[in-house]
C-alpha cells in the first residue's frame, strides 16, 4: 500500500523553469513514489498564495527577465518562506532564484533586483560568462551539474557553502565555494538538471520532506543503474 502524501511546492514554474529544472521536481516526485510514497506536486503561481503543509520547495532557474517578473510576487512570500526554511523544510532553490533567495541581484544594466535574505550573500553581473560542467564536493559526495550564469555570487563569512569546486566556477570563480546551505535549504548554480545525476542528494532532500509531513523515512532499495551511468559520462565532459 502507498505511504501518506509528500506534498512539493514548486515555484514560479512558467517563468523560472530553463535549463531542465523542472526534472528536478519529476525525480523529487518519482523518486518518492519508488520508495512507497505519494507525492502531490503544487504549483505557485504569481498572484497565488503559498499553499498549506508544504513539505518541500524547489525552484529553478530564469532569465534577468524572469527575476524581475517574479521579484515582487516573492517578497510577498518572504516570511512564509523564511518560516518554512527556519522549520527545517528542505529546498532546492537553483540559479535564479538561488540569486533571489539572497540579498540581492544586480542587474548588468545596474537594476538591483531585491531577494528574500535567506541566504546571507549578493550576486553582481558581469560580462563573463560561467558555463560548463561541475563538480562540487559536497557532505553528500560528489554532487554533479551543468552550470550556465554570469552572476558571481559573494558569501558572507558566515554563511556555508554547499560545497568546494573541483570543476567548474562555482559562486564566482575565484573562491571555489559553489551554492549556499541553511538548515535543510539549497541554493546552487547546478542546472541539468540536478537531481537525476545526484540519487544520493536527492534521497537526503526526500529523507527530510517525508520527516516533516509527519512520517518515517522508510526507503526502498533503488536500482540507481542509468544515473551512475550519466554520471561517469557528465564526470568525463570536458569544461
Amino acid at each position: 500500500m502507498p505511504k501518506n502524501t509528500v506534498n512539493i511546492l514548486y515555484l514560479y514554474p512558467k517563468e523560472m523553469n530553463i535549463y531542465g529544472d523542472w526534472g528536478n521536481v519529476l525525480t523529487v516526485g518519482r523518486r518518492l513514489q519508488w520508495h512507497g510514497y505519494t507525492p502531490k506536486i503544487m504549483q505557485l503561481h504569481i498572484g497565488k498564495k503559498i499553499p498549506a503543509d508544504i513539505d518541500i520547495v524547489i525552484g529553478g532557474g530564469g532569465q534577468d527577465s524572469g527575476q524581475g517578473l517574479v521579484e515582487a510576487d516573492l517578497q510577498r512570500h518572504a516570511n512564509d518562506l523564511h518560516k518554512l526554511a527556519d522549520d527545517k523544510v528542505p529546498m532546492l532553490v537553483v540559479c535564479g532564484l538561488y540569486q533571489l533567495f539572497g540579498r540581492f541581484f544586480k542587474t548588468a544594466d545596474d537594476k538591483q533586483l531585491k531577494g528574500i535574505g535567506l541566504f546571507a550573500l549578493e550576486t553582481h553581473a558581469t560580462n563573463k560568462r560561467m558555463i560548463g560542467n561541475v563538480i562540487v564536493d559536497t557532505p553528500f559526495g560528489e554532487v554533479i551539474g551543468y552550470e550556465n550564469h554570469s552572476g558571481k555570487t559573494v558569501l558572507d563569512s558566515s554563511q556555508a557553502s554547499f560545497g568546494s569546486v573541483k570543476k567548474g566556477a562555482g559562486n564566482n570563480g575565484n573562491d571555489k565555494t559553489e551554492g549556499a546551505v541553511f538548515n535543510n535549504a539549497y541554493g546552487t548554480y547546478m542546472h541539468g538538471s540536478l537531481l537525476p545525476k545526484n540519487p544520493n542528494f536527492a534521497d537526503e532532500l526526500i529523507k527530510h520532506a517525508v520527516e516533516h509531513s509527519g512520517q518515517e523515512f522508510e526507503p526502498n532499495v533503488i536500482d540507481d543503474l542509468f544515473a551512475d551511468k550519466a554520471r561517469a559520462i557528465a564526470k568525463r565532459r570536458p569544461r
